[in-house]
Formats: structure tokens, C-alpha cells, sequence
């Protein structure tokens, strides 16, 4: 039966989603402003909008999941994402805004083009068809957990779910582009902080403490321990850490650095960055650990629904449908977020490059805006399946642009001797052993991203041993970067 409060509330917060991209539909003038927001975005929009954008419905529905069916070391993951987001914003944020603004760069593909001197411009084609691919697979992942949330709260069938949640996501983007990504991520990281801190404490002490969650934990058969309950300890923890190689690597959040006003905003957008990220990785791990005497055992997929079960139990239904959207909220900051970029991929690096190199500004933001549906239809096509898990997509996904782009972007930001051929060779090495790795199952041991990592960055040095490049030719970006930290 639908609730009425919860609905009322969804469909609020819907009508305010499309009055912010109606708004910056009006604001649009050029395809910078479409694609960067005019590279105009302030400290606390572009702080929460990478972090909103980053976390997705992973944040309150895949690692409260996780550590709902595995236990505490699970943790992992979280202290893994926590140290690449402050690494992230402290050595690449800051670079990345100086050197993609010197060479006129509105998106990674582009920056990589011209940062490396490609004259093939396979680079540039190359890193926009990973983009497609595995956007495409993560913004899946985010329409998985819009349906599981619909169905949940509204009894109605996971793949109508999943196509009403998909259309929102996509009018909203399709009108506002990057300004109102980025606006309604401000809004929708404030609410996600808000929830995964009220609703965990209030279980927390519902439950009676501690001392009831140890006792479940240990009638399940769940350790309460840092260190996994496996034969290789070690390895699990690297492999679950590991997480935190991605940062260097993802293009939604590499866009937001790109888009800030000025570098001497980024100190103060870092320091609000890491502390919400500090706060939401930490409350959405005692999500999971109190989800397991509150509701003991959960049958097929539903361990990804505690958060949902969580505020269902514990609020009534009007301030429920206010935490419910707060899932929304992750879901929808990371989608609208992975659609632009994929368009920008589409329409920047295949139509302009490739088909049609004299458009027009108005042209361009209508080709971008063609590409957010098609794109979003792809991507729904792939989340029909109500099996699909929403960590297991994540993983592969963001594992995917780790590995393709983490060494190549840091090499692009740190070293004058990194030729096209080395990083194009890395690009390609790190993806396909990417893919192997998990074809052949070698994931279960080992989470794909590190061997897909370190193939990409012995790649690059193996081939920049042989091919040698004048640093002279990258000199100036260099110095740029100096000049600006200067001022």
C-alpha cells in the first residue's frame, strides 16, 4: 500500500529538482557553462558536489549492506575511500584546475590530448570511449538503487521503479546541465549528511548500545574484528582499501575541481570535503553494524534495504519521507553527474572532434543535451535486472576508471617526462588487465583496480624509458601551476 506521507514528500522533492533545472535552463548560454558552469562554482558547491557526487546510493545502501552481511571489516573500504578523497583534493585538485584551464580543456579527454601533445588524438578518443563504458555501468548502479528504493517504499514493480527514477534524473540534467548538477548536489550532499548521521545514532541507542550488537554479531557468526576472517588477511585489506586508488581516475569528480572559481578557494572547499566525508563514511558503516540485531536476517538482496528498513522502523512517515529522500539524494547526485560527463565525452570528443568540427555553441548544448537521453536509456536497460547488486556495479565501474586514467592523471599533473605514446600504452595496458582480472574470477582475491593500476603506471615508465620526450615542450604548464600558488 503507498504511503501518502512519503509520496507527498517524494513528489515535493521532485517538483524542486525540476524548478532548479528549469532555472539554470534559462542561465545556459555555452557549451562551457553546459559542461563546467563557466569554471564559476564556489567553495561549498564544489566541495559537496564532489563529495555528493563521489559517495551515490552506495554510501547508504551498498556499504551499510556490506557490513550488514560480512561485519566490521568491511571498514576497509571506508578508510580506503577517506585517505584517496584527502590525497585527491590536497596533490591532483588543485593542479588539475590550473593546467585544464591553461589548455582550454572541458574534459578529461581533452586535458589528456593536449596536456600530452597527441597528434593522433587517440588519446583523446580512446579515454572517451572508457568514459561511455564504464559510466554506462555505473550510472546502472545508481537506477538499481532508485528501483530497490521505489519498490520498497511504494510496492510497485522494481522496473517501473527504475524507469520513473531514470526520467527524473535526466529531465533535471538535460535542462541545467553542469550548474544545476552542481546545485542540486549542494542541496541533496546537505540532506545525505543530515540522514546518515540522525538515523544510525537513533538505532544505535534503540537497540540498547553495544553490548546488543556484539551479542547478534557473534549469533550470526559475524566477526567484530578490523581484521578479515580469511586465510590471506593481509591481501583482503589491500584489496578492500584499495578503493581509495580510484579518486585519481574519476572523471565526475575530476570535473568538479576543474570547475571551481579559483585555486585559492580549493584549501577551503578540501576542509569541507574531507570532513564530510570523514562523518558520512563513518555513520554509514554503524549503519550497517546496528542493522544487525535490529533486524537479524535479511533474505536475497534486502541487506542493501537496511537503511531503508532503518527509517521505516524507527520515523514516522512524514519525517521518514524526508530521510528517504536523502537516498534519492545519493542516487541522483552521482547519475545526473556521471550522464554530463559521459555527454561531454560524446559531444566535446566525438561529435566536435570527430563529425562536425565547425558547430555551433547552440548546436554543441543541444547535441550534449541528446546525449544525456541516450545514454540514460542505455543505462536503464542495464539496471532492469532486479538481481543486480549496486556494490558489485560500483566496484567494477570505479575500478575501471582507476585503472585507465589514475596513473595517466598523475603523471599528466607530476612529470614532465610522460610522452602521449607512454600514456596512451598505460591507458590501454591498465584497462584490458581491468577487464581479465575479472574474467577470470581473480577478483574474489584480489579487487581488480590494483593489478589494473600498477600494469597502467609500469606501462608508462617501460615506455617512457624508451621513448623520450623534451621536457622543455611541458615547461610551461609547470610553471603556470607555480605562478598561480604564488599569487
Amino acid at each position: 500500500m503507498i504511503n501518502v506521507a512519503e509520496l507527498t514528500t517524494f513528489l515535493v522533492y521532485f517538483v524542486l529538482l525540476l524548478m532548479v533545472g528549469y532555472y539554470f535552463y534559462k542561465k545556459t548560454s555555452n557549451i562551457e557553462d553546459y559542461l563546467l558552469g563557466g569554471r564559476k562554482m564556489g567553495r561549498w558547491v564544489t566541495a559537496l558536489s564532489a563529495q555528493a557526487s563521489d559517495m551515490s546510493g552506495w554510501l547508504l545502501m551498498g556499504l551499510p549492506g556490506a557490513v550488514y552481511l560480512y561485519g566490521i571489516n568491511q571498514s576497509w573500504i571506508a578508510i580506503g575511500l577517506f585517505i584517496g578523497t584527502v590525497v585527491n583534493w590536497i596533490l591532483v585538485a588543485p593542479r588539475l584546475r590550473v593546467f585544464t584551464e591553461k589548455t582550454n580543456a572541458l574534459t578529461i579527454s581533452s586535458f589528456l590530448e593536449e596536456r600530452f601533445k597527441d597528434p593522433t588524438g587517440l588519446l583523446r578518443i580512446i579515454s572517451a570511449i572508457i568514459t561511455l563504458i564504464f559510466f554506462t555501468i555505473y550510472a546502472s548502479s545508481g537506477l538499481v538503487g532508485a528501483g530497490k528504493l521505489f519498490e520498497s517504499m511504494f510496492s510497485i514493480d522494481y522496473r517501473v521503479a527504475v524507469l520513473i527514477g531514470g526520467a527524473v534524473i535526466v529531465l533535471y540534467t538535460f535542462l541545467g546541465g553542469f550548474l544545476a548538477v552542481c546545485w542540486t548536489d549542494l542541496f541533496q550532499g546537505s540532506l545525505m549528511f543530515v540522514a546518515v548521521i540522525i538515523v544510525p545514532l537513533i538505532a544505535f541507542f534503540s537497540v540498547g548500545g553495544s553490548t546488543p550488537i556484539l551479542e547478534a554479531m557473534s549469533l550470526k557468526g559475524i566477526s567484530g574484528s578490523l581484521i578479515p576472517d580469511t586465510a590471506l588477511p593481509l591481501v583482503a585489506i589491500i584489496s578492500t582499501m584499495a578503493w581509495g586508488l580510484g579518486y585519481f581516475g574519476q572523471p565526475h569528480i575530476l570535473a568538479r575541481f576543474m570547475s571551481i572559481r579559483s585555486i585559492r578557494e580549493l584549501p577551503a572547499s578540501t576542509v569541507i570535503a574531507v570532513v564530510w566525508v570523514a562523518f558520512s563514511l563513518f555513520f554509514a558503516v554503524l549503519v550497517g553494524i546496528v542493522g544487525i540485531p535490529m533486524f537479524g536476517e535479511l533474505a536475497g538482496g534486502d541487506h542493501e534495504k537496511v537503511f531503508i528498513l532503518m527509517i521505516r522502523e524507527l520515523f514516522t512517515p512524514w519525517l521518514g519521507g524526508i530521510l528517504m529522500a536523502a537516498i534519492l539524494s545519493a542516487i541522483m547526485s552521482t547519475i545526473d553527474s556521471q550522464l554530463l560527463v559521459s555527454s561531454s565525452a560524446l559531444t566535446e570528443d566525438f561529435y566536435q572532434k570527430i563529425i562536425r568540427k565547425e558547430a555551433t555553441e547552440t548546436e554543441l548544448i543541444a547535441i550534449g543535451r541528446i546525449s544525456v537521453i541516450l545514454i540514460s536509456i542505455v543505462a536503464m536497460l542495464l539496471a532492469l535486472n532486479p538481481n543486480n547488486s549496486i556494490l558489485g556495479l560500483v566496484s567494477y565501474a570505479w575500478g575501471g576508471f582507476g585503472a585507465a586514467f589514475g596513473p595517466v592523471i598523475l603523471m599528466a599533473l607530476f612529470s614532465r617526462r610522460t610522452g602521449w605514446q607512454a600514456a596512451l600504452s598505460g591507458m590501454i595496458t591498465g584497462t584490458l588487465v581491468l577487464v581479465v582480472w575479472e574474467r577470470l574470477g581473480l577478483g574474489a582475491v584480489m579487487y581488480e583496480i590494483v593489478p589494473g593500476f600498477i600494469a597502467n603506471f609500469a606501462a608508462i615508465l617501460i615506455v617512457n624509458h624508451f621513448v623520450k620526450v623534451d621536457e622543455k615542450d611541458f615547461s610551461d604548464l609547470f610553471d603556470a601551476f607555480r605562478d598561480e600558488v604564488r599569487v
